[in-house]
């Protein structure tokens, strides 16, 4: 029997995702062979390739300024790449700091030239229970970009409005939300996103940049860091990781299926909703340490009046089907990641438990 899957990632798959490679696994289309075991240059592969980027573009609604990649190294290579592209000589960059995530990226960022502090919310303890406002953001004109992250999973904090930097390049690191709701990437220079929270396994990142920005990037590093390299090869430059790739094909179909972003984005507001109204109601026993203006629809994070009850949660949520729920080994707690694949009546289940664990314990 399949349990629950609250984890925060890699996270859980649409149950009909996962059928699907299960019966394509050993024979892909009558071919004789896996998705896995096919040439990245053969038709078979190809097909899969060219629909995953063409679902993607459709669930977006992506203007013809802007391009479809695929890469490799999760969003931690990002924040190395990102700097290494569009850092030039005698440049800086504006970093907004909203959780260890951000502050990672800033670290590699240091490394390569230039950068500045935009914004931080961390508080005196190292902890972050908010975003910043429009107002507490100082961006450099001249910056060679602002880099921010939409969605916070240690801390459970997420942008509901994203951050004007008026002409100043835009970067952002969406893993934790991409494709949560309906986005105008219009807004956006370069938005990448690890795939294993909301839109398939471990091993792929989606990166969805305007094609005038990457033609922008240095041209004196190395072809394969570049991504204007990638761009102009369709992701074929060197072998992409071809099943992560046809799983997030299946990912999305599922979505179209289920009625697309303005669809994901109404079952993922009624789970928050869900949550959020359950730990409020019993704010006595469950405490929500992000303000509500900031608060994750993805990544809802709670403590207990001890960690002895919050080891107790774990365990018995688990007996009862539920995994996933131990918050973030730096920040303590609970944690319950929402994302698209996790249904409206897996939060009910975790609701009715809440309940049940608050009444016999508190």
């Amino acid at each position: 029997m399949r349990v629950i899957n609250f984890n925060a990632g890699p996270a859980g798959l649409p149950l009909p995702a996962l059928e699907r490679a299960r019966d394509e696994l050993l024979d892909f289309q009558g071919s004789g062979m896996s998705i896995m075991e096919h040439s990245h240059r053969g038709k078979e592969y190809d097909a899969v390739h060219q629909e995953t980027i063409a679902r993607l573009e459709r669930l977006l609604g992506l203007p013809k300024t802007h391009t479809v990649l695929f890469s490799t190294g999760g969003a931690s290579m990002q924040f190395a790449l990102i700097p290494t592209n569009f850092l030039h000589a005698g440049t800086s960059a504006d970093y907004v700091l909203t959780g260890g995530w951000s502050e990672k990226a800033l670290d590699e960022a240091k490394v390569l030239g230039q950068t500045r502090v935009a914004a931080s919310t961390r508080n005196p303890d190292g902890r972050y229970t908010r975003v910043p406002t429009q107002a507490e953001v100082t961006f450099d004109p001249k910056a060679a970009y602002v880099h921010t992250t939409s969605n916070n999973t240690l801390f459970g904090t997420q942008f509901h409005s994203f951050l004007d930097t008026g002409a100043v390049p835009h970067v952002c690191d969406m893993s934790s939300d991409f494709l949560w709701k309906p986005i105008d990437c219009a807004k956006f220079d370069l938005i990448y996103a690890g795939a294993q929270k909301n839109l398939g396994p471990s091993g792929v990142v989606v990166i969805v940049a305007k094609k005038a920005f990457l033609e922008s990037a240095r041209k004196d590093i190395p072809k394969v860091f570049r991504y204007q390299t990638h761009a102009e090869a369709n992701s074929l430059y060197n072998t992409p990781p071809t099943l992560a790739i046809y799983l997030v094909r299946n990912v999305l179909t599922w979505m179209e299926g289920q009625g697309g972003l303005p669809a994901m984005e109404r079952r993922n507001r009624a789970k928050a909703d869900a949550l959020y109204g359950c730990l409020d109601s019993l704010a006595g026993f469950y405490s929500a340490p992000v303000e509500k203006a900031s608060r994750s629809t993805m990544n809802v994070v709670f403590r207990l009046p001890s960690e002895a009850l919050e080891e107790q949660f774990v365990a018995e949520a688990k007996k009862a089907g539920m995994v996933g729920l131990k918050g973030h080994r730096l920040t303590g707690g609970l944690r319950v990641s929402t994302y698209n694949a996790v249904s409206e009546a897996d939060v009910q289940t975790l609701v009715g438990f809440m309940k049940s664990f608050a009444k016999s314990k508190g």
